[in-house]
């Protein structure tokens, strides 16, 4: 681990750098490391604070009262996912985590409802649909300032992103690694790439994530307090022909003395609106670097992934 100190990914500030040089170095860091950490970005902590209250409520309830609100029926998008079901695309186990979704809710008859279910709301904890309906507005306005950076990096219009996510399947979870023994494996998530374009991740206090680096070492990544650390994700891979690579991460266990406490975290995966079509960016193509993949809608990109890691069935 010597060169975690040496390649320390950077903290930038999305508030008080120029945009030219918040992008330069935003892209700098999706191109070396496949993160970015972003400090500045104008979430309300007070709400933040309020989503980890309500998260550990929710999570601290019954089992029984928990799988009221199962998310199996709707492919894991909306709702409760127990412990122990979500596995790593590859992996041989499945990983040590329970997690909520919400989602985006769409108006009656526009056609995109047919692949983004309404939300579900835990009938315990009535502040939980007006909280986190503002906090995923709030990871929505971020994200799209983040892709924005992302767009100036790669050369397009600086708002081109804007479209290709509105009404975006966009997905926050609320995630909670129970304690382990401590005589408890070492992976709590095992190693995986994102579907996603951009993962934005607040949390957590309990420290676990790593990233691998190009040269194959695994990193932690420990965002300073308030704090997102964001990702490349499969889709933006895709979209830019894999000139900005998604990265491997992972949730490893902490050290024996902190084992028997919980880790919670609260990412937010960026999504793509469903009926977009991913297909390589033209100045991402050339002679030295032909499309790799063919062009498929983002609907059906994320219906093979959630197959493979076992959210849909079949």
């Amino acid at each position: 681990m010597s060169q975690s100190v040496l390649d320390q990914v950077p903290v930038l500030s999305l508030g008080h750098m120029t945009k030219a040089d918040f992008s330069a170095a935003f892209g700098g860091s999706f191109q070396r490391f496949g993160f970015a950490m972003v400090k500045d970005h104008g979430m309300d902590q007070a709400l933040i604070d309020k989503g980890w209250a309500l998260a550990r409520q929710f999570f601290a309830l019954p089992d029984q009262a928990k799988r009221r609100y199962d998310a199996k029926y709707n492919g894991g998008q909306r709702g409760y996912t127990a412990f122990g079901v979500e596995i790593a695309k590859g992996a041989s186990e499945n990983d040590l985590k329970e997690f909520w979704h919400v989602g985006r809710d769409l108006p009656e008859g526009d056609p995109l409802r047919e692949s983004m279910p309404p939300n579900i709301w835990p009938d315990e904890l009535p502040e939980f649909r007006e909280t986190f309906g503002r906090l995923y507005a709030e990871f929505d306005r971020v994200g799209a300032e983040l892709l924005s950076a992302i767009a100036l990096y790669l050369g397009l219009p600086e708002r081109w992103f804007d479209k290709p996510i509105e009404n975006g399947n966009s997905i926050l979870r609320l995630l909670h690694y129970p304690p382990v023994s401590a005589e408890a494996p070492g992976i709590r998530a095992g190693a995986h790439e994102d579907i996603n374009l951009i993962t934005l991740l607040l949390g957590a206090e309990e420290g676990g994530l790593e990233l691998k680096d190009r040269n194959g070492n695994w990193l932690p990544v420990v965002p300073p307090p308030g704090a997102l650390a964001i990702n490349v994700g499969d889709m933006l891979q895709r979209l830019t022909n894999h000139h900005l690579p998604s990265t491997s991460h992972r949730v490893v266990n902490p050290p024996p003395e902190r084992r028997g406490y919980s880790r919670y975290s609260m990412p937010f995966f960026l999504h793509l609106r469903p009926d977009f079509l991913i297909d390589a960016l033209s100045q991402c193509v050339d002679a030295e670097h032909p499309r790799r993949e063919a062009p498929i809608t983002a609907h059906d990109y994320l219906t093979e992934r959630l197959r493979e890691i076992g959210l849909i069935k079949g």
